[in-house]
């Protein structure tokens, strides 16, 4: 195994740690745990939780959970109407940056989706990320599955036949780590990955929106429903969100609720969570 792979295997490991981190935290908010207390529950020394962290995220525990708070997400929404309104409305050829990952998206055409994939091809294959394993899925257009790992592969792959009952499904797991090296580069490099989406077209325009919303940014879901001029549709965006199978890379954890809570996500809060203050990190660190 080279040393990147290595990497990104640790980086999977670290995650697991990283989440019970979080989970307990959150259990235990209201006493404000300190260090040596979350690192006892995580059964590690706080020098190491400390280095884990850093290591993960770039930033101290106590820096990174700082992001997590009410008070940050409120922040954070406060400002995200100016984030939105300079968005230009660019259709399904809408680009948005990714730290230096350009994503692209097409949709489906009707007849497509109701055929189930007849006569399509989809690769598919597991690999690591820094927020665990990643079941992720493919054409020649691009991806057109994205999932995190929530303990259950046989039922994740169950989930991608389900949705593409005709398509020919093919397991490539060197090609999908290869994909995800693309995705979730050790060092910063600049790549471009392209989308297919199956969708309503009132969700296609929910999930290009997200892909406006800068990494380290977070809206409401009333703010997104404006910015799509439909100011009451705040549930109908929500529903869309949560029909969302290309986790990550059309970021709908960027979307949280009015009052600063963070809401649900499709692969585990825990993950929500890990997820925004990686990028809030990651963001602050760019714009130093």
């Amino acid at each position: 195994m080279n040393d990147d792979k290595m990497n990104d295997t640790a980086d999977s490991r670290h995650y697991a740690t990283i989440a019970k981190a979080i989970s307990y935290i959150r259990v235990h908010a209201r006493s404000q745990p300190s260090l040596e207390e979350v690192a006892a529950a995580v059964h590690l020394s706080p020098h190491h939780l400390q280095r884990l962290f850093a290591d993960w995220a770039g930033i101290s525990p106590k820096r990174f959970l700082q992001y997590l708070t009410k008070e940050h997400a409120r922040q954070q929404l406060a400002g995200a109407g100016d984030v939105l309104s300079v968005a230009e409305d660019a259709g399904l050829s809408s680009a948005s940056r990714l730290h230096d990952l350009m994503v692209s998206c097409e949709a489906m055409t009707p007849g497509e989706i109701k055929s189930g994939g007849r006569g399509l091809s989809i690769g598919y294959g597991f690999g690591p990320s820094p927020f665990g394993s990643v079941l992720v899925a493919w054409t020649t257009r691009g991806v057109c599955h994205f999932a995190f790992d929530v303990g259950d592969g046989a039922a994740m792959v169950a989930e991608l036949e389900a949705l593409w009952p005709a398509a020919t499904l093919q397991r490539d797991d060197a090609e999908a780590h290869a994909l995800l090296d693309r995705i979730f580069p050790q060092t910063p490099t600049r790549g471009t990955v392209h989308l297919v989406l199956r969708g309503t077209n009132f969700q296609i325009k929910v999930w290009e929106a997200l892909l406006r919303i800068e990494p380290g940014r977070l809206v409401s879901y009333q703010q997104l429903a404006r910015q799509l001029g439909q100011p009451r549709a705040s549930r109908a965006v929500g529903s869309a969100i949560a029909a969302n199978t290309i986790g990550f890379l059309i970021p709908c954890h960027r979307v949280i609720r009015g009052g600063g809570d963070f809401g649900q996500y499709r692969w585990g809060s825990d993950r929500k969570l890990a997820l925004i203050g990686w990028e809030a990190a990651a963001s602050h660190a760019s714009a130093r």
